[in-house]
């Protein structure tokens, strides 16, 4: 994988991991209530949104589509986590407990990344961000699909690796983004 990939992808997760730890502190881990269904659909109103505000070319809300991908890496790592912890029925924990589950998550979906890139040759860079956006739906129309099976599947992927996809497509805008506001 290129090196300016894995370092790029380090720069925006840091970024992420932030957010996540300062709102972490605002909010305490009252996330930690939802069930994998319920983030999943989070993602969805997120990706949606970024969808509607690319097709209508204007925003009426603040936030822009930047933190928009942001917070989808984010609702997905928290998905990860809460897969992880699934035994686990604390509704509380501290963020010296969280962040080294978000690290780790972090870090296997680079594994993921480095695996995919080498096999596909970077071609994410010379795609649209609007390209990413529908795949992201897709991939979260393939997640409530699992989750309606009861998280059964016969010959795909499961819920895990679609949210690392996710991750993944969502770092790939950002980059994107990124590199187009730059020149």
């Amino acid at each position: 994988m290129n090196a300016d990939t894995t370092q790029e992808y380090k720069e925006v997760i840091q970024q992420c991991r932030s957010l996540f730890e300062k709102k972490t502190k605002d909010y305490g881990t009252a996330w930690r209530i939802l069930r994998l269904p319920s983030i999943t659909d989070q993602i969805y109103i997120k990706a949606q949104r970024i969808r509607s505000i690319q097709e209508k070319g204007k925003q009426l809300i603040d936030d822009d589509i930047t933190s928009e991908f942001v917070g989808i890496i984010n609702y997905c790592l928290l998905a990860l986590i809460q897969v992880d912890l699934q035994q686990d029925n604390r509704l509380e924990l501290k963020v010296d407990e969280l962040l080294p589950l978000y690290n780790k998550n972090a870090e296997a979906t680079l594994d993921l990344l480095s695996q995919k890139n080498h096999d596909y040759d970077e071609a994410w860079r010379n795609m649209r961000v609007s390209s990413i956006t529908d795949i992201i739906l897709m991939k979260l129309l393939r997640v409530k699909q699992i989750e309606d099976n009861g998280g059964q599947t016969l010959v795909s992927e499961g819920v895990v690796a679609n949210y690392q996809d996710m991750i993944n497509y969502s770092v790939f805008a950002l980059i994107l983004m990124r590199s187009l506001n730059a020149s």
